[in-house]
């Protein structure tokens, strides 16, 4: 399935742009599914979808509300946080019943349980994993996410969870359960339920099933912008970010564009500042990544501007049709439809460079455009490197030759950061 991730600088207008995009797909034939994550009314009005509220029965706990088709080949949900959080509770609960009697503890009722700060990050995995689930009917699924530094943020949380899950409850120490419980007697204390390592082995899975999404070349990443004198800042912190995770953006929508060429002073100097602001895009992303320009409609976009804007391919749609994305048909043409991507796991973006023989050094390539020298930090920790882009962070796996060598310097250049590693004498293999 194609993935389109939206997201961008705050207020940039991303619900607009993702249903815009998903509309653009649906035009062409695809079927579209669009998720939102946003939680400000917005879909709800633009698209005239229902209070986010779960859509399947207690067993499924799906994240979304039950799919409004919008438009012939798009359908549209709100990702509900809060009532999958309490479905999700409500079950780890039952499965840990024993263990809550066996401490005195009163199981939390489902009416008291509200949704806690983060609920929307996992509730957004799911929805991306659910989605994916065999059978699903849709060919594009295109999500509307959080600003940008939130995005990165969610994006990065299964290969974090992973990695904490590898730490506390490791796979060599799960062979042992058939000790336990004569473990258990000698010890005279409880060991670790085989429940808990059930339990983390339903997370692995889910997470490797939701990072190798993720990672899939078929996923890539739309950042829309509100071109202007600040955005291009923000816009930099989160193209290292989406780069340090191996996120691949697909394009940058610089939205709401001012009619130039204007006699009125003060709009001429709003679309002057612009339109200078859009040759900084170009410069900075194009042509690698193209620059896809979206018009300011001079209008809401739920508001119409003529009688065919209500009409999809094949006509007028009537009732709960095309008509609630009515004024979105101005903008499906220059957003864009996901161009066709294989679902593959997408080329690794880290290379290492031999020049032992010239210079006695192995270099570790990391392409990190838009990252900033004063905020790039690296420590090495074993046989990991971690490396730090301004807010962001990611502990990297060392490739088998890297891991017997010291580092011994490192560089940004070009939007590249270049890891210099010589040979340590004790570790690598002596010349034959």
């Amino acid at each position: 399935m194609r993935t389109v991730l939206v997201t961008g600088t705050g207020g940039a207008g991303r619900t607009t742009v993702a249903a815009a995009t998903a509309l653009a797909a649906a035009r062409e034939g695809r079927r579209a599914l669009l998720l939102t994550a946003d939680r400000d009314g917005t879909p709800e009005a633009l698209l005239g979808l229902p209070a986010p509220r779960p859509a399947a029965p207690a067993a499924e706990r799906l994240p979304w509300s039950p799919p409004v088709e919008a438009a012939p080949g798009l359908w549209a949900a709100g990702i509900a946080a809060d009532a999958w959080f309490r479905g999700e509770l409500a079950a780890l609960q039952e499965r840990g019943r024993g263990a809550l009697d066996m401490l005195g503890a009163t199981p939390l009722d489902p009416e008291e349980l509200t949704g806690l700060p983060g609920t929307e990050a996992f509730a957004v995995l799911r929805a991306l994993r659910a989605a994916h689930e065999p059978g699903a009917p849709w060919d594009v699924l295109v999500v509307d996410m959080p600003p940008a530094p939130d995005t990165i943020a969610v994006l990065a949380l299964p290969e974090q969870l992973r990695r904490y899950l590898r730490r506390l409850l490791p796979a060599e120490r799960q062979a042992a359960r058939a000790l336990r419980p004569m473990l258990a007697q000698l010890a005279g204390v409880p060991m670790p339920a085989q429940k808990l390592y059930e339990t983390a082995e339903r997370w692995e899975r889910e997470l490797a099933g939701v990072q190798a999404l993720i990672e899939s070349e078929a996923t890539t990443v739309r950042l829309v912008v509100d071109p202007g004198p600040l955005a291009d800042r923000a816009l930099r912190t989160a193209r290292a970010g989406l780069a340090l995770y191996g996120c691949r953006v697909e394009a940058v929508v610089a939205n709401r564009l001012l009619p130039t060429g204007t006699a009125d002073p003060w709009l001429a100097a709003l679309s002057g500042q612009q339109q200078a602001a859009l040759k900084e895009l170009h410069g900075e992303w194009a042509p690698d990544v193209p620059v896809r320009e979206l018009p300011h409609l001079g209008r809401d976009p739920l508001e119409a501007s003529g009688p065919h804007d209500s009409e999809g391919p094949h006509g007028s749609d009537g009732p709960g049709g095309a008509h609630r994305v009515a004024g979105l048909a101005a903008l499906a043409g220059p957003a864009g439809a996901p161009e066709p991507r294989p679902d593959r796991p997408a080329a690794e973006p880290w290379t290492v460079e031999d020049r032992l023989a010239d210079e006695g050094e192995l270099v570790w390539r990391l392409p990190l455009p838009g990252a900033d020298r004063d905020g790039l930090g690296l420590v090495r920790r074993g046989d990991e490197l971690i490396v730090t882009v301004g807010p962001f962070h990611r502990v990297l796996p060392l490739p088998s030759a890297l891991r017997r060598c010291a580092v011994s310097g490192a560089g940004l250049r070009d939007g590249r950061l270049h890891v210099r590693f010589a040979p340590d004498p004790e570790l690598w293999p002596k010349s034959m």
